[in-house]
This record gives structure tokens, C-alpha cells and sequence, in this order.
């Protein structure tokens, strides 16, 4: 959520910075929506004002022995009027909570300007694409041999976008996550987590995936209203939910494998062979707590730690600036990991690293104590794959096939394999 304060300054800064987004900001129903809520404010701090006046009034009449009913009479009305004061005056700060959880995060002033992902900033490449002298086959016919990745077994259990693994390709997954987990705790210092995968509406909406990107959701109906996690960042961000942390325990590096659930709402037709976008994947994911003046930082740090996967596993990537066009809801600033795919000759997303800066924070009230003032102050939020295990086992298959079929192991992964060196 955005700084209420700078809204009701400077609404039009927000609406040049919003803009570059493609998002346009009603400052005409802001401005009428703040005018009426200061309206309303105004008229129950009178009338409350009055109303204690009376009460006065009539302990005092009542002092004297003087006949209070008139005056008695006179405060019940301004009760009445007040309680209907507070009830427009609620539904006014309803619309503005409404009005306000629409609006996305403004943006860093180094994002590029663009209106999609076709103009966006490549930053620089590590590793150079393999040349092939065979026609390379794609992740789905390498899993075909033996049923190793099954579409049509998933698709008889659960449809479309599922995907059934068996014998080494799952223990090649399970080994990516484990590999990924072991780097960002050994070597990086997060600390890892385990954490629900049914989360409650309250924790969507602190992270930025609520109210406005539920189609993108699968709600569990039961008892109690749960969704299922879409990544790890909704249950481990929302970890310092109202909560004042203290500036020595900063950052905070946290690392959690999870299942991730998102029915793809905007995503007919679009990368439906094979595993590339799926319902349910695996995430190794990276979140952050910082100070703010410390985030940007954060980010060139967090985002070299997903780089360290890549380049442990030899698979040339490169990294892009996401423009004001292409970047999430929740970000001030977004750089994607993009993976070689020899089959599609291109790179693909593996992992976007973001900075949130207070916009989450402020959803969730988590805070800071600045040991220069006393006071708490809001928290800057950061996330990233570390990266996607599902599109890395995509990128493993690919770039160390052969001609003959056989997937070859890297070297980082050969210890989590018991020796494998090719399938």
C-alpha cells in the first residue's frame, strides 16, 4: 500500500509515477473520496464536542434541581446523528482501503520505461549457449522414455498443466531443491523455513496478491475460507506481520521450499506443452527483511545469490530490468533470471528478484525499531526465486542432453544423485 500522507500531498507525483506503469490514478475520485472522509471527520468531531457540552449542561441542571428533560432530549438526537456520522464516515474509509489496495507500488526512478516485457533491459549474460551438432529434443521428449514425465497420467487425475515424475526425474528434482537449499543456508545465510501452504485471506492481502489478482488463486472451500499458497513469499513475508523487529536482528534472510498453486487465470493458450507453466511447481524462495536504506543493496546481493544456482549448475542465464510496463503489482524494482532453453533458442524466466520497499510492510504493519529516534518505522520486503526448481530441471535436461538421448548430470548435482553421472 501506498503512503497515505504522499497521496493526499502530492496525488499527482503518483499519478506521473503510476503512469509508468500503464496504470492511470483517478486523483479526481481520490480527491473526493479524501474530501468527504475529512468532511465526515470534521462533523463528529463537532458533534461529539457538542454532545459533551450538553452532558455537562445537564449535570449541571440536574445540580440545581432544574428540570434536565429538554437537554436529555437534545443529546439523544446528537447521539443519534453522530452514530450516523461514524457509519458514513466508516464507509467512506472502506471505499478509500478499497480505492487505496488497488493501486501497485511506484516505481524505482532506475526502472526502464516500456510497455511489456519486449522493453525491458538486458543487464548482462553469464555463460555461453552450447552449439548442438544433433537436433535437440525439449524437456518433454527427454521425459518421455519409460513414463519418467507423465502429462497424461497427471491429466487423468487433476487436467490440464499437471505433471506426473517418476524414478530419476523426481529424484533429480528432489535433488535440485535440496542442492538450492543447501547453497542459500550454507553459503548465503538465509535461514530456512517450513511454513503452510494454506494461507488465510488476511496474508494474501498483505503481499500484494489480494484483492486485485484473486482469479489467479485456488481457494480451498471448508470451515474456514483458506487459499492455497501461490509462492512461499505470502506465508514467510507475512512472518512480521505486525511485529516490531529490533535493528540488530536486520536483515533477515529466510529461505522455504514449496509446493506453488496458480490456476494461470491470464494464461490460455500460452507454453501449454510440457512443464514450462504449470499449476503446481516447486520454488525454492528468498525473502528478505531490511532497513530501508539498506534495500537496494539487498537486491543486487539477493539477486546474486539466485545467480549462484545458475552458474553452480553451468547453465547459461542472463538478467534483464524488468520496464514499468512488465514489472509485478508489489515491486519498486524487479531484475528476472532468464535460463537458456536450447529447444525454444531463447531465455526464459527462472526467477525474478524484486524489492517491495514499504509496500507490503505497510499492508502488514511490520516495523523496525530505529535505535536513532526510539520510534518504529516500516520495513523494506524482498523476494526472489532462488530459484524455480520445475524450470531447472526444464534447463538440466536440455542443455546436457546428447544425441543419443541421455541427460547428463552436473557436477554440483552428481553428490545428491549417489554418483549418477547421466540418465
Amino acid at each position: 500500500m501506498l503512503d497515505p500522507k504522499l497521496l493526499r500531498t502530492d496525488p499527482e507525483s503518483v499519478a506521473r509515477n503510476l503512469a509508468r506503469r500503464g496504470f492511470v490514478l483517478d486523483t479526481a475520485v481520490y480527491a473526493r473520496l479524501e474530501a468527504r472522509r475529512k468532511e465526515l471527520q470534521t462533523r463528529m468531531e463537532q458533534l461529539r464536542n457538542e454532545r459533551n457540552t450538553r452532558s455537562k449542561d445537564i449535570g449541571m441542571a440536574k445540580s440545581k434541581g432544574q428540570d434536565a428533560v429538554p437537554l436529555l432530549a437534545q443529546v439523544a438526537d446528537l447521539g443519534d446523528k453522530l452514530t450516523k456520522a461514524e457509519q458514513d464516515f466508516n464507509a467512506v474509509e472502506a471505499e478509500l482501503t478499497a480505492f487505496q489496495l488497488d493501486l501497485p507500488n511506484l516505481l524505482h526512478d532506475s526502472v526502464p520505461e516500456g510497455r511489456d516485457e519486449t522493453t525491458n533491459k538486458e543487464i548482462r549474460r553469464w555463460g555461453k549457449p552450447r552449439k548442438f551438432d544433433f537436433t535437440v529434443r525439449d524437456h518433454v521428449d527427454l521425459g518421455a522414455p519409460g513414463g519418467r514425465m507423465d502429462f497424461e497420467s497427471a491429466a487423468k487425475l487433476s487436467g490440464a498443466r499437471f505433471v506426473v515424475l517418476r524414478g530419476v526425474l523426481a529424484k533429480l528434482q528432489r535433488a535440485l531443491t535440496q542442492f538450492m537449499l543447501d547453497v542459500h543456508t550454507r553459503d548465503h545465510g538465509y535461514q530456512e523455513l517450513y511454513v503452510p501452504y494454506l494461507v488465510n485471506g488476511a496474508a494474501l492481502t498483505g503481499t500484494g496478491q489480494l484483492p486485485k489478482f484473486e482469479q489467479d488463486l485456488f481457494g480451498v472451500q471448508g470451515e474456514q475460507h483458506y487459499f492455497l499458497v501461490p509462492t512461499a513469499e505470502v506465508p514467510v513475508t507475512n512472518l512480521a506481520r505486525d511485529e516490531i523487529l529490533e535493528a540488530n536482528s536486520l536483515p533477515r534472510r529466510y529461505v522455504a521450499h514449496t509446493p506453488c498453486f496458480r490456476a494461470e487465470a491470464g494464461a490460455a493458450g500460452k507454453d501449454t506443452r510440457g512443464m514450462i507453466r504449470q499449476h503446481q511447481f516447486e520454488k525454492v524462495e528468498l525473502v528478505q527483511l531490511v532497513k530501508p536504506q539498506d534495500s537496494y543493496k539487498a537486491l543486487e546481493e539477493l539477486t546474486g545469490h539466485a545467480e549462484t544456482i545458475l552458474q553452480k549448475l553451468e547453465l547459461p542465464y542472463r538478467i534483464v530490468a524488468l520496464c514499468g510496463g512488465d514489472i509485478g503489482f508489489a515491486a519498486a524494482k524487479t531484475y528476472d533470471l532468464e535460463v537458456w532453453l536450447p529447444s525454444q533458442n531463447r531465455y526464459r524466466e527462472i526467477s525474478s528478484c524484486s524489492n517491495c520497499t514499504d509496500f507490503q510492510a505497510r499492508r502488514i504493519q511490520a516495523r523496525w525499531r530505529n535505535p536513532a529516534t526510539g520510534k518504529p518505522e516500516l520495513l523494506h520486503t524482498l523476494n526472489g526465486s532462488g530459484v524455480a526448481v520445475g524450470r531447472a530441471l526444464i534447463a538440466v535436461m536440455e542443455n546436457y542432453q546428447d544425441k543419443d538421448g541421455r541427460i547428463h548430470i552436473p557436477e554440483a548435482l552428481r553428490p545428491y544423485m549417489n554418483g549418477l553421472t547421466a540418465i
